[in-house]
């Protein structure tokens, strides 16, 4: 191989991680519409779904069984939905939502108005760590894809990018209407998607050396993180906007990811 693992797995995670960008660009300088917006958030939905369900879930029990994997797909949700109430708490409820709710959450913020935040801060801080705490489940995974056998998850990686478009452009357009800067939104993401890049890398360097149901549950918990940011989310923007379509609209996301994982 022309160049080390851990190397290889950072660089497909910053690929991985680069789609937030691209979306945020998107968002923030294309006038995109808010149905355009919840289709492509409901298709990246379908991918994830289907990825989580074919590739993740089934890799953590060939390696651990299913108490390594249950316990650490219920412990990644567990975490995860704490995580998100927490930072719903100090502002970062609607981090993904593209239309005005992240204007009214800011406005609530800086008029005390947030349980956890009274003392009228910019929550900026609050949607920097929600949008972290969306990104690193989904790159870890891509780095825990090449302990097998030294090679990425191609559809893995095809996957998180194109669920991670729609992420960002959603999010960047309501920061938009919440009045962030384009300094503010583009480094934001630029540097999710750099630490995309080093999250997939230290999920391939750290675990390397653990046992199969250790990397087995971590996976889960990879996994379990991802669905309940699916659900808290993800398919709230899509709703919001497609309705009754949604469901559809996911099913083909799906199938295009179930259709990848055959392929490869």
């Amino acid at each position: 191989m022309l160049f080390p693992t851990w190397a290889v797995a950072g660089f497909w995670g910053l690929v991985s991680g680069s789609a937030l960008l691209l979306g945020a660009a998107a968002g923030y300088f294309l006038n995109v519409p808010q149905r355009l917006i919840a289709a492509i958030m409901a298709f990246g939905s379908g991918v994830l779904i289907s990825t989580l369900s074919l590739e993740l879930m089934e890799e953590a029990y060939e390696k651990g069984g299913f108490d390594s994997t249950g316990l650490g797909f219920v412990g990644g949700a567990a975490a995860y939905t704490f995580a998100n109430w927490l930072l719903a708490r100090y502002g970062a409820k609607h981090r993904k939502r593209s239309g005005h709710q992240q204007h009214a959450e800011r406005t609530a913020v800086q008029q005390g108005q947030n349980p956890g935040n009274k003392s009228g801060a910019d929550n900026g801080m609050a949607l920097a760590i929600g949008a972290l705490l969306d990104g690193i489940p989904e790159s870890i995974v891509i780095g825990l894809s090449m302990l097998a056998g030294g090679t990425v998850s191609m559809v893995a990686v095809v996957a998180i990018f194109l669920s991670n478009l729609p992420e960002g452009l959603s999010s960047a357009a309501g920061m938009k209407k919440a009045g962030r800067t384009p300094q503010y939104v583009l480094l934001l993401w630029a540097g999710i998607a750099v630490i995309s890049g080093l999250s997939s890398l230290l999920g391939y360097t750290v675990f390397s050396g653990f046992s199969a149901d250790v990397v087995a549950a971590t996976t889960a918990v990879s996994a379990g993180a991802v669905l309940a940011m699916i659900a808290d989310t993800m398919i709230p923007e899509a709703f919001e906007v497609a309705h009754n379509f949604t469901g559809l609209i996911t099913v083909l996301g799906f199938l295009v990811s179930f259709v990848l994982s055959k392929m490869g």
